[in-house]
């Protein structure tokens, strides 16, 4: 029981101590903030109460130093300084090592921190720069800003805390709501009411316990509408009504009742239990897939029914324990602000930091993963990027930089930028530094990129810091963090521009225990890749598969949309050895298009077979050095198959380093800028013959089903599609609608059962439709410069996509028309009827 209590006290006070961290930066910079103030009181009140109670005495010594000096502040005898602000955030450090060696040791640790605690009390002594010009009045200290204090009533202190706590929350609006009247100016008498106690309220409560009257209520509630700015539990003890111990235990009673309502909204559960659940839910999940696989080869239906039904509740399931794990992106982002306030004035700057998106949620693992190197970014924006205050004046910026922390999702994966608004980086400096340390030769460096360029800071053993300090300088950290985001499946991307500042920008995945994968064959044998690394498939039938691969210094290309794609052989680079095709084999070439480290390159594989949930089994120890493969999965058969690490995959087959690099990328450097801003569109044969687009960024995938298999369900179109029933929405029907809509016209007449249908499925709002096309043409990236306002509804504008008239389609306007357009239908076979 014991050990419950102190693991408990442990889990409250590390959370109250990084609470303390945020509101000391934020008190800090508003000193006369007492909501703040008496928030930090009560955090380092609670600490010190329970460690006392549980034997901590030094840790108890510590945490009196800094309530006695909370106190002073909070009594309007000092005002918070930038010396009294550093030494409160020293002892917040001295309590969070200890509480690390009570959960090591269960003791608070050797060191008495005699030293701190007479700082704090040092801090006590008023000084010139801490004495307030005036003092605060008691009564407008805010909530809780009496406790521990007696004013002229003689009331104890324990009473004074009851009756400050209970704020505004009166039965009846108080003088503290409205206007105060005027010194000296009449009280106007106030109207007879009928004042009703409310539930929850303390003069409610005191009347449903019988120790006041509805009389006596209505008195106290009278007197502050007439102006008394006191209590209601005071005006109540004055008037002789009830005692002052009435009134501090029935606001006891409240505040424990709406501490165990706040309770039973959450339950601490421990992250052990969750892995374990997690792993249950993956073998479900891989059970689920063996018996869906086994389903397509049997022709029941009610085994068909049942392992639908399986599915779906294995996903809701996977879902619900997916949502446990994740937790908001703010949980790590609070610790920054006073990792921020350090290291800046270490470094005599003013720096400030925003923060965009703190609700973002991540699994909990990726959460732990990415702790460490985010911090190392924080502190080397402020260490490098921001300038001290005289030189951003003389460049005419504010002397405060400003860090901005932003986070987003974005396919599949959440965005993580690090944004500071500093001198940006300097490119021939870095250039020369690469040179210094050996990291190329000059004449290599001299031909790099300005991407290139700003991405080398991510070298190992590379900085371009003067001296070493002890923030940077040791060249130990970038090369880091872009390890451990790699080991995750992430990404990071460095872009600078001289005298603005520059930005780092995370690419990483959601989860890491049941990710999507795309298998393919290579020799017969099956393989996973990840589909956060999959940009496209291609295949080249006929002449292209033999004439469009082409050979640049020994490195195999293909041209894809005017871009030289990079290619490597996946039985090449694992060494599986292949069969000869048959003169009559397929002779066409699959390929994946893949992205590692930000360059994309494309696979050849022997097939391309269907994506797929997998569950990430890691490899054994003698197996973990292979960077060619991140982990193994077990498929529907019950076979076990390999997972691809795209980036290690990358490095042997040479794509992202060395002359392989180099070979391909110089010879394309040009284009590489110009297509930066270029956006991909995926290109399809509309209504009338019409040229449309829709950015590749809003489909999920491009299918093409038998039209026999479309259903009619009351009047929507679907199809059963991957364990679900999907809409569909016809894009000649829903144009045509909009353009010749008659009120009594007949609804459109169903698809053809021969032949086949090809459909865009899109996700749009948390929703997935399917878009049926006349025909998919082609995936183009283009610029979008050329713009013309809409032909026709539905439509966003015409624009000129590789030199001809292309129009973008609006998918919101879409699914609005059929919507409209079932209605219509709807409202057409009622008439019928």
């Amino acid at each position: 029981m014991a050990d419950d209590i102190v693991r408990e006290f442990l889990t409250e006070s590390n959370e109250n101590l990084d609470t303390l961290d945020r509101e000391l930066v934020l008190l800090e910079k508003d000193p006369h903030n007492h909501n703040i103030l008496g928030s930090v009181f009560r955090s380092i009140h609670t600490i010190k109460g329970t460690c006392g109670f549980l034997g901590f005495t030094k840790l108890e010594k510590v945490a009196h130093g800094g309530e006695s000096l909370l106190s002073s502040l909070r009594d309007g005898k000092l005002v918070l300084s930038t010396e009294i602000a550093s030494g409160l955030m020293s002892m917040v450090d001295a309590v969070r090592r200890m509480l690390t060696e009570i959960q090591a040791t269960g003791q608070d640790g050797e060191t008495d921190y005699r030293d701190l605690i007479e700082s704090l009390t040092r801090l006590q002594q008023p000084t010139l720069d801490s004495v307030p010009e005036a003092r605060t009045p008691p009564s407008k200290l805010g909530v809780g800003s009496s406790e521990g204090t007696e004013e002229k009533t003689g009331r104890p202190a324990p009473v004074k805390k009851a009756l400050a706590k209970e704020s505004k929350g009166t039965d009846a609006p108080t003088a503290t709501d409205s206007e105060t009247p005027e010194k000296g100016s009449p009280v106007p008498a106030a109207e007879p009411r009928n004042y009703l106690p409310v539930r929850g309220k303390i003069g409610g409560a005191l009347v449903d316990q019988g120790k006041i009257t509805q009389s006596d209520l209505a008195r106290a509630l009278q007197k502050q509408e007439q102006g008394d700015r006191r209590r209601l539990g005071e005006i109540l003890v004055e008037l002789g009504a009830v005692s002052a111990d009435d009134v501090t235990a029935v606001h006891q009673t409240i505040e424990g009742a709406k501490a165990w309502e706040a309770g039973t909204g959450t339950i601490r559960v421990d992250v052990g239990l969750l892995d374990r659940v997690m792993n249950l839910v993956g073998e479900l999940v891989l059970a689920r897939n063996q018996v869906l696989q086994f389903t397509s080869s049997v022709e029941s239906a009610t085994l068909a029914a049942t392992s639908q039904r399986l599915n779906l509740i294995t996903t809701e399931l996977q879902e619900g324990v997916m949502k446990t794990r994740m937790q908001p992106i703010g949980n790590i982002w609070s610790k920054f602000p006073r990792t921020v306030r350090d290291v800046a004035m270490n470094c005599g700057k003013q720096v400030r930091i925003e923060m965009i998106g703190q609700e973002t949620e991540l699994d909990k693992t990726i959460i732990e993963a990415i702790k460490d190197p985010l911090t190392h970014l924080v502190r080397n924006s402020v260490d490098h990027g921001i300038e001290r205050p005289e030189v951003r004046v003389a460049a005419g910026k504010p002397a405060e930089g400003c860090l901005t922390l932003r986070a987003y999702h974005e396919g599949g994966q959440v965005n993580i930028e690090i944004i500071d608004d500093g001198a940006g980086l300097d490119h021939e400096r870095i250039r020369r530094k690469a040179v210094e340390r050996g990291l190329m030769s000059a004449a290599k460096a001299a031909q790099l990129s300005e991407r290139e360029t700003v991405n080398l800071i991510l070298l190992p053993g590379f900085s371009t810091a003067e001296k070493v300090t002890n923030v940077s300088g040791r060249g130990v950290g970038m090369d880091v963090v872009k390890t451990n985001l790699e080991k995750i499946g992430g990404t990071v991307d460095v872009q600078s521009e001289a005298g603005t500042g520059t930005t780092v920008k995370m690419k990483i995945p959601l989860t890491l225990a049941i990710v999507p994968g795309l298998v393919v064959l290579c020799a017969d044998k099956r393989f996973v890749i990840p589909q956060v690394s999959l940009i496209e498939l291609v295949r080249i039938d006929g002449d292209p598969a033999r004439t469009g691969i082409e050979m640049v210094h020994g490195v195999p290309v293909y041209r894809l949309r005017g871009r030289l794609l990079p290619l490597a052989y996946l039985d090449r680079e694992l060494r599986i050895e292949k069969k000869e095709k048959s003169a009559d084999a397929d002779n066409a070439v699959n390929m994946v298009v893949l992205q590692a480290d930000g360059r994309q390159f494309g696979l050849i594989v022997d097939e391309i077979k269907d994506t797929e949930e997998i569950v990430v089994k890691p490899l054994g120890r003698r197996l973990k050095s292979i960077k060619t493969f991140a982990g193994a999965t077990i498929m529907g058969d019950g076979k076990v198959a390999l997972i691809l690490d795209v980036l290690g995959l990358a490095q042997r087959a040479g794509i992202i380093s060395g002359v392989h690099d180099r070979a391909v990328a110089g010879s394309d450097s040009e284009n590489q800028e110009k297509v930066s801003d270029k956006q991909t569109f995926l290109v399809f044969a509309g209504p009338d013959d019409a040229r449309m687009a829709l950015p590749l960024g809003t489909l999920a995938r491009l299918e093409e089903f038998p039209a026999s298999q479309m259903e009619k369900a009351g009047m929507q179109w679907v199809i059963q599609y991957r364990g679900r029933i999907l809409p569909l929405i016809r894009l000649n029907v829903v144009l045509e609608e909009r353009r010749r809509r008659r009120r009594h016209a007949a609804p459109a007449a169903p698809p053809a059962d021969s032949g086949s249908i090809q459909v865009l499925v899109c996700n749009h709002e948390e929703h997935t439709v399917g878009l049926v096309v006349e025909q998919i043409l082609d995936i183009v990236e283009d610029r979008v410069e050329v713009k013309s306002p809409a032909t026709r509804p539905g439509v966003l504008y015409a624009a000129v996509i590789e030199n001809r008239v292309t129009e973008l389609l609006d998918l919101t306007a879409i699914l609005q028309a059929a919507e409209s357009s079932r209605e219509h239908e709807e409202e057409h076979a009622r008439v019928g009827n």
